[in-house]
């Protein structure tokens, strides 16, 4: 019977611990369907988790954190695409430059404001409730139903797929992703298609930013902790389509989960090698992925089009 719940817990873990993977990897795949490639998302987590714990603990509303994180996110993607886009800078060097901006000036703003370098005072959380069925099926459906954020993540993902397969936005944005001088040619804005899902992108990962914020009670220092770039790698596993990608993330979540699960082993080499986990398996299915699975065909390309 222990065993049947931990297996439980771990389950409810991997969903929990998936959420800012999802949202983060939804907002990635518009990004990077138009041709912009996004490393920016692991600052654009960070921006969003701060704005949240920022407005949040101002207003004492939740919904405030909630929006102001979506706005820190599309903000930070403004600028991303902005220096893509228009400015033509290295794709991957303007994501970097935000991932390290993101964090300087969230350290700085912890300091000013909260007067921490740690961690924000505590804010409010949405509210969330339990089913009561109890037992170990008890824990998982409690969170799948009683956490506002799986409703919201799932709806995303869903939502994007719709927007990407079938809306003439989506169509718009895939033909810019693989042909943006056809699709100019067509009559379609190259440049405002891909500002406007990269900053719709950010959006997301600044909702999933939120999330982190509100898990954890407060706003933490570089509590993103790389999880925008296992997002991006989540995409590229899930071959850049939104449902594949939150598939990867589930995936991801669960070596996440069983890897705290496992922290009990003890100490030394063997629980360094747990905590490992979720990279190396992060690493080995990218290896079985990449160069079977075909990236948009403008991808990255600096000055393919403006």
């Amino acid at each position: 019977m222990p065993d049947a719940v931990m297996s439980w817990v771990v389950l409810a873990q991997t969903v929990r611990i998936s959420i800012p993977y999802v949202l983060a990897s939804a907002g990635g795949a518009f990004s990077e369907r138009g041709g912009v490639v996004n490393i920016a998302l692991e600052g654009m987590l960070l921006n969003g988790a701060f704005a949240a714990a920022l407005a949040a603990w101002a207003t004492g509303s939740p919904a405030a954190g909630i929006a102001a994180a979506c706005a820190a996110g599309a903000l930070t993607a403004l600028l991303h695409a902005f220096l893509c886009v228009t400015a033509r800078a290295d794709h991957i060097i303007s994501g970097l430059a935000i991932n390290l901006l993101a964090a300087g000036l969230t350290r700085f703003l912890l300091k000013a404001v909260f007067d921490s370098s740690a961690n924000s005072a505590p804010i409010p959380a949405p509210a969330s409730f339990e089913l009561g069925i109890g037992g170990g099926a008890g824990i998982l459906l409690d969170t799948i139903a009683g956490t506002p954020f799986v409703w919201i993540s799932a709806a995303s993902v869903v939502a994007s797929w719709i927007c990407l397969v079938h809306t003439p936005f989506g169509l718009r944005l895939l033909a810019s992703g693989e042909n943006p001088r056809a699709a100019e040619a067509a009559g379609v804005s190259v440049a405002g298609i891909r500002y406007s899902a990269v900053c719709a992108g950010g959006a997301l990962a600044g909702l999933g930013g939120a999330y982190l914020a509100f898990h954890a009670g407060c706003f933490s220092a570089g509590m993103s902790n790389g999880r925008g770039y296992i997002a991006l790698a989540a995409l590229v596993f899930g071959r850049w389509h939104p449902l594949g990608a939150a598939a990867a993330c589930l995936l991801f979540g669960f070596a996440e989960a069983l890897q705290i699960g496992l922290q009990g082993l003890g100490s030394g080499p063997a629980v360094q090698l747990v905590q490992a986990l979720p990279f190396m398996l992060t690493m080995v299915a990218l290896a079985g992925v990449v160069g079977k699975s075909r990236p948009p065909s403008a991808l990255g390309r600096t000055g393919e089009f403006v």
